[in-house]
């Protein structure tokens, strides 16, 4: 293989040409924004509602406060980690890329174009343990014998479900930039 093989051209490619360079940017501050918003609409999510719990048939339902919150689910935790990583990688790299203005390191460049497609992977796998967890939530598990919770924690729900779509188009930003990196 010649020298100036296609990866050694994708690492070029990494800020070297204006256009690309602030495409790239405007990208990368807007994955950091998706990602960090997705974290945080899942950090702060929580609600509190009261249920009726029958004991035993003869006595009347005890009325007892319940609250969903994303702690209290692993594939949750794992999504809020995952997104607060991208976006504090997204920060990271743009002074990454700030301190390399000038194109000289291409080990720099490589290091951050494998770790942008790293970011890829991770929020993708949030996303879809987090999407898995929210499928259950809203319509059971019949051979289980899970039933759905979204009917009761409804606002809860829908905010996982804006997380999800946040992370998501973050995510998409993050394969924008590993593509621009290869065509730029």
């Amino acid at each position: 293989m010649d020298r100036d093989g296609e990866a050694n051209k994708a690492v070029k490619g990494y800020g070297k040409n204006m256009r690309t360079s602030t495409c790239g940017l405007v990208l990368r501050l807007l994955a950091m924004a998706l990602t960090l918003a997705a974290a945080v609409v899942l950090g702060v999510d929580k609600q509190t509602k009261t249920v009726p719990v029958q004991v035993s048939p003869s006595l009347p339902p005890l009325h007892v406060p319940v609250t969903a919150k994303w702690r209290y689910l692993s594939a949750f935790v794992y999504f809020v980690v995952a997104n607060g990583i991208a976006s504090g990688y997204a920060a990271f790299s743009l002074l990454l890329l700030f301190a390399n203005k000038a194109g000289r390191s291409r080990a720099l460049a490589s290091a951050v174009a494998i770790a942008d497609i790293v970011m890829v992977a991770l929020l993708f796998s949030g996303a879809g343990a987090a999407t898995a967890v929210g499928v259950i939530g809203r319509q059971g598990n019949s051979h289980l014998k899970w039933g759905k919770v979204c009917n009761v924690f409804d606002k809860f729900c829908d905010r996982v479900a804006i997380s999800i779509g946040l992370s998501l188009l973050g995510s998409l930003d993050f394969v924008m930039i590993g593509g621009l990196a290869v065509l730029g």
